[in-house]
């Protein structure tokens, strides 16, 4: 019978060097020297009051690293991060074995807020400074992105106040069968499934009233009405190739050479057309006037001819924005 090396699956202490583990040349090495060598994070600094009282704090610069590095790898939970930064030695290296809880990681990204611009700026900054944004060509294109909201609680104030209506007569219906059981002379009190049921109609009979009573009609452009959230106000809905959503539309315009993200932005409207020259002011300050910017057909407008294209174009003081879909029209542009 053959024989083999003997195998031992029992605890192993290994001595680990923490800052060995994050390797010259790969992300984490750079996202490491970026947070500590470029950013400017003094106003994250200046949230915290604690340098006489109070417990100490989690450094937001580990705070940011943990969370870039885990986004770089699709970890996008709370939940999921916490384990790295427990498990994974590349978490636990780039985070000094801190090992912050979910809690602490989740209200930190909660309290980015009005931070994320300004730090996105360094980040740009610093490329450019290290050469990568090349110029020649920007392309600008979006994707629809779901929000943590229903799109049954949707639509313009009249349709939620009749969905509230609609609420408060499901649950009615529920009571009139009650009490007409009652008159029957049926002992027995309302079934806990219903009952359940009869307080969750009221409940959000009463939340979208509450909202409607808190917060004005939204319009676009065209002062017309457009459709609101109860849960989350600032989404939309939106089509998909999967269907309808309830979300946001995350625009982004892109160098060329090495994929820098120049700008970026997310509303919560269908509709990506009025994105267009918000994307081309934004990266303004990284382009030249012989920077080429493309972007696809959902960007352009039916009535939209030679005459308004150049027109905007003027107003972006940048060259032709080339439309995949018109360059196969009529309008005269070449193929």
């Amino acid at each position: 019978m053959a024989r083999y090396k003997p195998q031992d699956h029992n605890s192993l202490l290994l001595p680990v060097v923490l800052s060995e583990q994050i390797i010259p040349g790969s992300f984490a090495f750079a996202l490491n020297y970026l947070v500590d060598h470029e950013l400017d994070l003094t106003a994250l600094d200046a949230q915290f009051k604690n340098d006489e009282v109070g417990a100490s704090a989690y450094d937001p610069r580990v705070m940011l690293k943990i969370v870039l590095l885990a986004y770089s790898q699709g970890l996008i939970s709370s939940r999921t991060i916490e384990q790295a930064c427990a498990r994974n030695v590349q978490f636990i290296a780039i985070s000094g074995d801190s090992q912050p809880s979910h809690a602490h990681i989740a209200k930190f990204v909660c309290g980015l807020g009005e931070q994320i611009k300004p730090l996105f700026s360094q980040v740009l900054m610093t490329c450019d400074a290290q050469g990568l944004i090349g110029r020649d060509m920007f392309a600008i294109d979006g994707v629809k992105l779901p929000s943590n909201a229903s799109k049954e609680r949707s639509g313009t104030h009249a349709e939620l106040r009749h969905r509230a209506d609609r609420l408060d007569k499901a649950a009615d219906k529920i009571l009139a069968l009650h009490q007409a059981q009652d008159k029957q002379g049926a002992t027995e009190a309302l079934e806990p499934k219903r009952q359940a049921q009869l307080e969750a109609l009221r409940k959000e009979a009463a939340r979208t009233r509450e909202f409607l009573a808190s917060s004005l009609p939204r319009q676009n452009r065209k002062g017309q009405e457009l459709k609101t959230n109860v849960t989350d106000s600032q989404s939309a809905k939106m089509a998909t190739n999967k269907g309808v959503i309830q979300g946001y539309a995350a625009q982004a315009a892109v160098d060329s050479a090495h994929q820098v993200i120049v700008a970026a932005d997310v509303i919560g409207s269908g509709s990506e057309q009025a994105m267009l020259l918000p994307m081309i002011e934004q990266s303004a300050p990284y382009r030249t006037a012989d920077t080429l910017i493309t972007a696809d057909a959902g960007y352009h407008r039916n009535n939209w001819g030679q005459t308004a294209i150049k027109s905007t174009v003027r107003e972006c003081n940048a060259r032709p924005v080339i439309y995949y879909a018109l360059l196969q029209s009529a309008n005269g542009w070449p193929a």
